[in-house]
């Protein structure tokens, strides 16, 4: 049973406590989504603190299993110890461990790949899945125009780095023969990909 008021409550300690996690806009085009595509299995690369999850999870059918990678070991506990408290432990499987060693040893047949962790390792987050989703599935990766500096020829030298990866990453989804891409606008950025692998 999904616990709405502890859902709540792990919201608005993420925010006092600055861990970043998803936007109400870029959460509301997720939700449209996941009810148009009804999956069966997704995949997230990025845990923090489980709320993302925890919406995938309040916004699917009782059967879909959600599959998330966390590196960081405190953030992964706090995020167990969350969704037990929201109630959906039984849909949520998380994985502790840095997503470029765990991925390869996933194997296929994710409706939907959510992507929101180290923007220097998009790239390689995008190649894996692609490999993991199912035919006509849903890569999303979030923060993609990072504070508007992906768009803007201005940088500071600190987001550069983050900058470069993510014109990569816009670069490659846009220009994929295999990927239907639109970037949108709402949150920090939202890139949708639909993947057609015939």
């Amino acid at each position: 049973m999904f616990n709405e008021e502890e859902f709540l409550k792990v919201k608005e300690k993420a925010l006092e406590n600055h861990i970043p996690i998803i936007m109400d806009d870029t959460l509301s085009t997720i939700e449209k989504i996941l009810k148009e595509k009804n999956p069966n299995k997704i995949l997230e690369i990025g845990t923090a603190v489980g709320y993302s999850a925890s919406c995938f999870a309040k916004n699917t059918n009782e059967s879909c299993i959600i599959d998330t990678i966390e590196i960081d070991e405190e953030r992964a506990k706090e995020a167990i110890e969350n969704i037990e408290k929201i109630g959906v432990s039984d849909k949520v499987n998380i994985m502790i461990g840095n997503a470029v060693d765990i991925l390869p040893t996933l194997n296929p047949g994710y409706d939907i790949v959510f992507i929101d962790a180290a923007k220097s390792k998009y790239s390689i987050f995008l190649e894996e899945g692609i490999r993991l989703i199912n035919d006509s599935g849903i890569i999303i990766a979030d923060n993609v125009l990072y504070k508007g500096y992906v768009m803007s020829d201005y940088n500071k030298h600190k987001q550069r780095t983050a900058v470069r990866h993510l014109r990569e990453y816009i670069k490659e989804v846009t220009e994929n023969p295999n990927l239907k891409t639109d970037i949108l606008e709402v949150g920090d950025g939202l890139a949708i990909s639909k993947v057609s692998k015939k």
